[in-house]
């Protein structure tokens, strides 16, 4: 047995030590949510501040193990602890961007969040400090000068490896009509892009991002992602960034496809969609069959540029169906698991989404009063208590 492998009592046979499933969560569906943000001077522009390390330090404690670094140095990332239900898990998102924003503004910052800053200048992008980010900036040269991205990730807790993988499969389906409820990044660089997510555009200069594949079981998968490992190619796993990923030592399923969203009111929406399709996923029926990756790739390059106008190819119909319709077929499908969940009010808020999503929204704004006061309606939204009312999720 070779020292990275180590033999798993719960049965799986031999694993490489990355590859150890963390069992210790008691329920499956638990929610944590990470949400990266960007930090802005608090000046009339609004401009990036690239401060990040230095506003780590300056944190209070209970705030500050709430927070870590990301690639750029004008981004953090806020994280919850683990919610058994979504009002639990927007509840802290809110209590933490409050506390943020207090803080921040004793630091003459502020925060906004979305896919992405819409005057956003390479020419003044810095990478944060840290191990992790040098081993990036190693690895990825340009690429890490490219412009800031930020998503939303919701992590679903799953205690057993092969459940995980079913889930993985089945939500790799659902990936464009994610995409699209949550496009909040119609911007770039001062210019309309075109697309209603221009992060994924941006963001997928990176290598290993996209949809992963479907796989067998934890061993398919486990064998495929070993020898990027184990050859020291990657450091571990995280480097691995595709839309849907395994987190092994969490024993979580995260969703990563998503924008950030303005406010914890769109996202509350989108976490109780996803702990509602993993319920449908892993109870229910799962998607139908295993639509091509051809397709899948095209659906997901549709949602990212058209958003809520997008019109996705049904593999069995051979036509395009409006995304809209999708959503709505969708929603009756995860009503009984998101009342189970006691997440109904959450879910009943997608259908606002699917009216009018963020990327939308920026654009109504900056055709009536230009980028920005875009971005200081952005910076105001952070701390917006516009939560829906949401029923009580299970004990």
């Amino acid at each position: 047995m070779r020292a990275s492998e180590t033999p798993d009592d719960a049965g799986d046979g031999v694993q490489p030590l990355w590859a150890r499933w963390n069992r210790s969560t008691q329920w499956r569906y638990t929610i944590g949510v990470e949400e990266e943000l960007m930090l802005l001077d608090r000046t009339p522009d609004h401009s990036p501040a690239p401060s990040g390390d230095a506003v780590l330090a300056r944190l209070s404690g209970e705030l500050f193990k709430h927070t870590s670094p990301e690639t750029h140095a004008s981004v953090i990332e806020l994280a919850t602890g683990i919610h058994r239900n979504v009002a639990g898990a927007a509840a802290q998102l809110t209590t933490l961007r409050a506390q943020l924003a207090r803080e921040l503004t004793g630091m003459g910052l502020c925060a906004v969040c979305a896919g992405n800053y819409p005057l956003a200048r390479t020419d003044a992008i810095r990478v944060s400090g840290g191990a992790r980010y040098g081993r990036v900036t190693a690895s990825m040269r340009m690429l890490t000068r490219r412009e800031p991205t930020m998503a939303l990730h919701v992590h679903i807790g799953v205690p057993e490896p092969e459940d995980a993988v079913r889930l993985l499969n089945g939500l790799r389906e659902v990936v464009p009509v994610l995409l699209a409820l949550s496009a909040n990044s119609p911007f770039s660089q001062g210019r309309d892009s075109g697309f209603a997510s221009a992060r994924t555009i941006i963001f997928q200069g990176f290598p290993r991002t996209g949809t992963a594949r479907r796989f067998a079981d934890y061993t398919d998968y486990v064998e495929a992602v070993d020898p990027l490992i184990a050859s020291g190619a990657l450091p571990d796993p995280s480097f691995l960034w595709w839309d849907v990923r395994l987190q092994p030592p969490l024993g979580t399923v995260e969703v990563r496809v998503m924008d950030a969203q303005s406010s914890v009111a769109d996202s509350a929406p989108l976490i109780a969609l996803v702990q509602s399709l993993a319920s449908l996923m892993l109870e229910g029926e799962p998607p139908n069959g295993a639509t091509a990756p051809e397709i899948l790739a095209e659906n997901r390059f549709l949602a990212a540029r058209d958003g809520l106008q997008a019109k996705l190819i049904d593999p069995v119909k051979r036509e395009l169906v409006p995304i809209t319709t999708i959503v709505d077929a969708l929603l009756e499908r995860c009503r009984p698991n998101a009342a189970a969940l006691g997440c109904p009010a959450e879910l009943d808020q997608i259908r606002r989404l699917a009216a009018a999503n963020g990327a939308d929204r920026q654009r109504a704004q900056a055709r009536e009063a230009g980028l920005v006061d875009l971005v200081t309606t952005l910076s105001q939204r952070f701390t917006t208590p516009d939560l829906p009312t949401a029923a009580t999720g299970p004990a």
